[in-house]
């Protein structure tokens, strides 16, 4: 049996094995607009626990799970106290024992690694206060499916604009693992940490690319991506105010700024968005926007982590095995009935 694969961390994969998952991706999505997606994951469960709600990693967990023939159970917010009323540890070896594969969505990144660290299936981080890899992992693919013309990856410009959100960290070390180049503009206050450009200058030393923090919008020129993201998150309801202030108008996304950056450049949001706050519906809207074929993509994404993490790891049982069981099954409930 091949070892255990957790997807926390894009910084766990290398470039190549990414560019697998990509080719996953690709594959499934095509199989799914043909309606003829392999039953992969027949007969088995994941188990999905949220300590906050969300659409589009529940919705794109349970559909891509469905989609290649198993079931996914919602451990919703409030149902599953992890470390609370049961260790975390006792969680996870219990769903071990019951599911196939484990998502959580934590409020804490610590929380996501001990689980990883516990179980004894695949663990997929659906988002920490710290990252967001399924998201990354559905935009760079976005990114691929509209690359401009005669470009490569290594030739691509992300400008992320706004705060340093999960979302910021774990795009900034996608594309640099990438060979991409990176961009985030932001005031001096909100802009990455030290820790996260050495891990990103660490990715372009071994792939190219570039990284470059500024508060300067004219850094958009020549960006074929222009990102943005909340501004306050879960927790920082309090710094609205004074986070609105630091941040409009200079860095809402509007015309003005995608005409800057250029023709070619597309506008994408991981979404929730604040329409009208971080991103104004003339862009959001426009022939620009690319954030609804990011958002289905978060479901191409899950298809091809879920086949990617489990399949070496799970059997899938022949359909003589399941006729032979089939049959001792049925002897036994009518010896019983015999019995009777």
């Amino acid at each position: 049996m091949s070892k255990i694969r957790h997807f926390i961390d894009t910084q766990e994969f290398s470039k190549e094995e990414l560019l697998q998952i990509f080719d996953l991706m690709s594959t499934l999505k095509e199989s799914r607009k043909q309606g003829a997606i392999p039953q992969l994951l027949r007969n088995k469960s994941l188990a999905m626990i949220f300590e906050e709600p969300s659409t589009r990693t529940r919705v794109s967990f349970e559909t891509a799970m469905t989609l290649l023939g198993g079931h996914a159970l919602y451990l919703k917010p409030g149902e599953i106290h992890l470390g609370v009323r049961e260790s975390l540890f006792d969680t996870a070896k219990v769903l071990s024992r019951m599911a196939d594969v484990i998502m959580a969505r934590t409020l804490f990144h610590k929380t996501i690694t001990d689980l990883a660290e516990f179980a004894d299936v695949p663990v997929i981080n659906g988002l920490t206060d710290y990252n967001h890899p399924t998201q990354v992992i559905a935009d760079v693919f976005t990114m691929i499916e509209h690359m401009p013309f005669g470009k490569g990856l290594e030739d691509i410009k992300v400008v992320f604009i706004g705060d340093r959100t999960n979302v910021c960290s774990s795009l900034m070390h996608m594309t640099t693992k990438m060979g991409m180049h990176f961009t985030q503009i932001a005031p001096v206050k909100y802009q990455a940490p030290g820790e996260w450009v050495r891990i990103a200058e660490s990715n372009i030393r071994e792939n190219g690319g570039s990284l470059t923090i500024t508060d300067n919008m004219n850094a958009v020129e020549d960006a074929d991506f222009i990102y943005t993201d909340l501004w306050w998150w879960v927790d920082q309801e309090d710094e609205a105010e004074e986070r609105v202030a630091a941040f409009k108008p200079t860095y809402q996304v509007t015309s003005a700024v995608m005409e800057m950056a250029g023709k070619q450049a597309k506008f994408m949001h991981c979404l929730p968005a604040s329409r009208n706050v971080e991103v104004l519906d003339e862009v959001i809207d426009s022939p620009a926007s690319i954030v609804f074929d990011e958002a289905e993509n978060r479901l191409t994404a899950q298809m091809g982590l879920l086949v990617y993490l489990t399949c070496p790891t799970v059997r899938v049982g022949t359909k003589e095995e399941e006729e032979k069981y089939h049959e001792k099954i049925e002897q036994i409930l009518n010896r019983e009935l015999i019995m009777m």
